[in-house]
């Protein structure tokens, strides 16, 4: 294994990287070189030439790398990713004993102790998602230790610091598509192949279980920002009257259907609209239609021809046109994967919507990251999903 490149941070930062701050950021460190190249490993060291920790540099838009060590002796290689992998792995057992899900995620960076890159299972299939040109580097050792495992048929592989998300297959044998997954019991159709996107967002099954369980019995339902609808899926499964799925992306409508046919439910019997969700808001307030469960998790940040939505400064603009149309005690399920915010500053967004309404509101669930998406207790930024059920009181 090639040497370390020694880096000496700032003496301010120094304390929070010594606790087990995982991410590189080039900016706390007196001297950044130039020839530094992705994959290079480094060693972070303070004003004294000490060790702190190591890690390797790769450029994402979180930062410069990862830290994946504070053990001067410990170095990058089969041994050490062998170990971190088969130990996130184990951690997932009580999910592929569950014969009800059989998609989830296997391996979560830094919350796995190695940043860079994710591993999603998908009923024998893995989707790898690297980061960044320098996580890529690994790319070879990393394929090995995930084809040992009996559970892994094969591998595809997104690789989010290029444009180019061709050749997504790498390792193992093909998938036929759709691929079936359940999660909770139910069926969604997914693939692996297709761009960025699978057709579910793994991180809600928490939430679409809920939804299932307590919140969609004799409801009718509005699902924004639908994608391909497995939100309004598993209302359906928990007794929902009516869905109403709307999101601006044309293929919405062909894999929402795909969705609902999977599992045996007409898609005919449920409304799938092809429209800018901002401008159904207004349709919606302007036909005086309501619903008794809205389910909002917009991105973080959307433009469409009229519309540009940021979630951190826009969130409470759109919760009041949701509100509008929310029927009385009926609940809202706000959602947002933005980042750049905690749980506590979303809670006040929330607030602010309602300052102008005379409706009021009670958060009666709150959900973050599900217990597959492992988080790191020195990198509380990492646990970017927040989920809250309001009930409204009419």
């Amino acid at each position: 294994m090639k040497n370390s490149i020694k880096l000496k941070l700032f003496p301010k930062f120094t304390k929070g990287y010594k606790e087990g701050y995982p991410l590189i950021l080039k900016e706390r460190f007196e001297k950044w070189p130039k020839d530094l190249q992705e994959g290079d490993l480094v060693e972070l060291i303070d004003t004294n030439g000490q060790f702190i920790a190591r890690g390797y540099h790769g450029k994402q838009n979180k930062g410069d790398g990862w830290l994946f060590t504070w053990d001067k002796q410990q170095q990058l290689d089969e041994d050490f990713l062998t170990t971190v992998i088969t130990a996130a792995i184990e951690k997932r057992q009580f999910l592929f004993a569950d014969d009800s899900t059989t998609a989830f995620r296997i391996f979560n960076g830094e919350g796995d102790g190695f940043g860079g890159f994710t591993a999603d299972f998908y009923d024998g299939y893995l989707v790898i998602q690297w980061y960044s040109l320098g996580v890529y580097s690994f790319q070879k050792m990393i394929l090995e230790i995930f084809l040992s495992f009996p559970e892994v048929k094969g591998i595809y592989e997104k690789r989010r610091f290029q444009e180019d998300t061709k050749d997504d297959f790498v390792a193992g044998q093909k998938a036929t598509f759709p691929l079936i997954i359940k999660e909770n019991g139910i069926n969604y159709a997914t693939y692996l192949d297709d761009g960025w996107m699978t057709g579910i967002f793994l991180d809600q099954r928490d939430v679409r279980r809920r939804i299932s369980e307590d919140y969609a019995v004799s409801k009718n339902v509005l699902n924004t920002f639908s994608y391909t609808g497995a939100f309004s899926v598993a209302a359906l499964f928990g007794g929902a009257s009516k869905t109403t799925s709307v999101d601006v992306a044309g293929r919405s409508l062909s894999k929402t259907k795909e969705q609902l046919e999977v599992n045996g439910l007409d898609p005919n019997s449920q409304a799938i609209i092809v429209e800018d969700v901002f401008h159904y808001f207004k349709y919606a307030l302007r036909k005086k239609l309501t619903f008794d469960l809205v389910v909002v998790d917009p991105p973080s940040f959307a433009r469409t021809k009229k519309v540009t939505f940021r979630a951190a400064k826009d969130y409470p603009a759109m919760l009041r046109e949701i509100i509008d149309i929310t029927a009385p005690n009926g609940t809202i399920i706000a959602s947002t994967n933005y980042a750049g915010f905690g749980m506590k500053a979303f809670k006040k967004l929330i607030a602010e919507a309602f300052q102008t309404s005379d409706r009021t509101y009670k958060i009666v669930e709150t959900h973050s990251l599900p217990a597959d998406f492992t988080v790191n207790k020195n990198f509380p930024e990492g646990n970017y999903l927040k989920v809250l059920f309001l009930t409204l009181d009419k």
